[in-house]
């Protein structure tokens, strides 16, 4: 137990790491010093004892020892403490006589706990009028002093299953009332806690996961106590085991913290942030370990909050803004120091920030996308400067911009035949003239330009886009034409701007990003479909909230729909000012909506409105923003949960998080 009291007594004897503490481990089986193999007699009597007591313990007894096999579902590996751990001789289940290979119980009998909310409250009383704390203390003593306790405590039916994403099976009342009471009980109470978790965490360490151990996770994540400092080594090793999580483990913890109440899910972020900041700039150095042998409490601080990100993502309406994950204190380090090393991702493994882009402030983003244009801007110019001495010609100094010239009354047609003759130079630095106006462009006459553009190309009576005024933002018009290159200018425009840190007004949809992200590189074949992104009812909702809230209404309909509504897979367009009608399937018109197509329906309704009804105008405007900004400071990973960065590390890992650095600029 002495092990378990340094991580409890104070800074100067905080660790790095946590002991393995196994009180009752045959002689033969401890970490450290190797011991002599006792005799197969002696071990198969131990292991004897051991199953009389149970088939947990039996496990708990082995961790130290046994390497985890496909078989043996709680024989766990305790936690890398050293960075050669990996490599020292352990025994292998394979070396093992036939004897002692006996199966291994599938899953623990959790004890019957029978106390409740009103009970435990009552329990708090007594002791807080009385002043006699024991039967609190022999509460917190049990049930946090394994998975399989606080499962007893907290699982609503102790061997109930709740293998669902939609209910974890926690009574999140009783876990409420026992977190909110633990903060005011005597200091031995809430060391035992933390004594209970350290042992609780030495004994889950890695191995397959059942639903009763995310269950444990997702409980402890939740203790108040790591508010203080003096737990962040025990609140580190607690978040390193959630963030080296699988994928589908992940995918649990994501939809029960949604669950949570909003008060409580913002505490978690807040302190999760903290963590991160106090980490990165300690108030006092002294109360934590040094960061060179810490150097993976920020990277797991990171995952597990990416976590609490997605959660957020996927509840409709999030629980929280999105600008509440920013971490301000980021804006103080090299962040483009972070950003090279995520572009060499590829051949490092180093955690970066960019990885998690949601954790970024706008003051980090713009300050990147701005520092890498003005890179590429660089490089383009002095390619250009080379090729011309190379080839002994005259320099100029037009050659190191992106020269526009244009005419005020013809300020579009000139615009769309500048930007198609310099395609080669869209990545050199703007610079806009007005014929026959004196003047040097010092960022004023650019501004201009866009500003005059924008106006025309969004203005109702061009027919481009249509303004939705019950969502305030733009759409694109779904009118057919034989020449969709002024969609494609748009989309320069908006690749320009990005490039060259101009604010446009101009109001799009989130979906919009998602659609300029689909794929997220230009596709190598001219033949591939762009920008067909999937359609929700929640999508349509940014953009027709109107028709979007009778689709709805359709979904939850009780009646006769088929003669109510009297619908069929058939739908009407009106396209400059002419009523047109498609059929969202073959036959569509002939096929009736009914209770048992409804949802059919509406999926094919939305994915035509905001997918193929506008596909040739969005694939020239996605063209044409990419033929600006194919950037590493745009195209950051991202996965569709925005469980960001825990499984999917690197530089071209699939991605859509474009859409949270550039929709900042509009």
């Amino acid at each position: 137990m002495d092990g378990e009291r340094s991580a409890l007594s104070g800074p100067e004897r905080d660790r790095e790491k946590l002991p393995p503490i196994h009180h009752s481990s045959p002689p033969g089986f401890r970490r450290g010093a190797k011991q002599p193999f006792p005799s197969l007699g002696s071990f198969i009597s131990t292991l004897s004892q051991r199953r009389d007591v149970g088939g947990r313990s039996l496990a708990g007894g082995l961790v130290g020892t046994l390497t985890s096999t496909p078989g043996l579902r709680h024989v766990r590996e305790l936690p890398p403490i050293c960075s050669d751990v990996r490599q020292k001789q352990r025994l292998s289940i394979d070396t093992l006589p036939p004897e002692v290979k006996a199966p291994f119980p599938t899953d623990p009998v959790i004890p019957l706990r029978t106390k409740t909310t009103k009970e435990f409250q009552e329990d708090m009383e007594r002791a807080v009028q009385s002043g006699d704390w024991r039967e609190v203390r022999d509460f917190y003593l049990t049930t946090f002093d394994s998975f399989i306790e606080i499962n007893a405590a907290f699982k609503r039916e102790a061997n109930g299953l709740f293998n669902t994403t939609d209910d974890s099976g926690v009574n999140a009342k009783f876990v409420n009332a026992v977190y909110d009471a633990l903060l005011s009980t005597p200091q031995d109470i809430q060391k035992s806690v933390l004594k209970g978790i350290i042992n609780s965490l030495l004994r889950e360490w890695k191995g397959p996961r059942t639903k009763d151990d995310l269950r444990a996770y997702f409980i402890l994540v939740q203790n108040p106590q790591y508010s203080s400092t003096s737990t962040y080594v025990i609140y580190a090793h607690l978040l390193r085991q959630i963030a080296a999580l699988s994928e589908a483990d992940h995918h649990f913890l994501v939809y029960w913290l949604k669950k949570l109440s909003a008060r409580r899910f913002r505490q978690l972020v807040e302190r999760l942030l903290q963590f991160i900041s106090t980490r990165l700039f300690p108030a006092e150095p002294d109360d934590l370990p040094p960061l060179s042998k810490c150097s993976w409490w920020i990277p797991s601080a990171t995952k597990v909050l990416s976590l609490f990100n997605a959660a957020n993502s996927v509840s409709s309406p999030p629980i929280m803004p999105f600008t509440d994950f920013y971490n301000i204190t980021l804006e103080h380090i090299d962040f483009m120091e972070e950003y090279r090393t995520w572009q060499s991702a590829g051949t490092s493994s180093r955690f970066s920030f960019c990885q998690f882009p949601f954790i970024l402030s706008t003051v980090v983003k713009k300050a990147i996308i701005q520092k890498d244009s003005e890179q590429q801007m660089i490089s383009q110019a002095r390619q250009s400067l080379v090729s011309k001495v190379s080839r002994r010609q005259r320099v100029d100094m037009n050659l190191l911009f992106l020269n526009i010239k244009v005419r005020r009354a013809q300020l579009l047609s000139d615009s769309l035949d500048e930007l198609a003759r310099k395609r080669c130079d869209l990545k050199k630095k703007l610079r806009v003239t007005f014929v026959g106006e004196a003047g040097l462009d010092m960022g004023g006459l650019t501004k201009e330009w866009f500003l005059l553009l924008v106006r025309q190309i969004f203005h109702t009576d061009y027919g481009m886009f249509t303004y939705m005024k019950d969502s305030r933002c733009h759409w694109f018009s779904s009118w057919k034409c034989d020449n969709y290159s002024e969609f494609q200018l748009v989309g320069t425009l908006m690749g320009l701007a990005v490039y060259n840190s101009i604010a446009l007004d101009i109001h799009f949809p989130l979906y919009c990003y998602r659609k300029l992200l689909t794929p997220p590189t230009v596709p190598c074949d001219q033949n591939a479909l762009v920008g067909m992104a999937t359609a929700s009812l929640d999508d349509l909702q940014q953009i027709m909230p109107e028709l979007a809230h009778g689709l709805a209404e359709l979904l939850s309909y009780e009646g006769n729909v088929e003669d109510d509504f009297y619908l069929t897979f058939q739908v009407f367009q009106e396209e400059m000012g002419v009523v047109k009608s498609y059929n969202l399937k073959p036959g569509g018109d002939k096929i009736p909506v009914t209770k048992q197509n409804r949802k059919e329906y509406v999926q094919l309704y939305v994915d035509f409105l905001l997918n193929k009804s506008i596909y040739k105008q969005f694939a020239a405007f996605y063209h044409g923003f990419h033929s600006v900004c194919a950037s590493d400071a745009l195209m950051v990973s991202l996965t569709c949960t925005s469980m960001d960065g825990v499984h999917q590390h690197g530089r071209r890992a699939p991605a859509r998080r474009l859409l949270d650095w550039i929709r900042l600029l509009y």
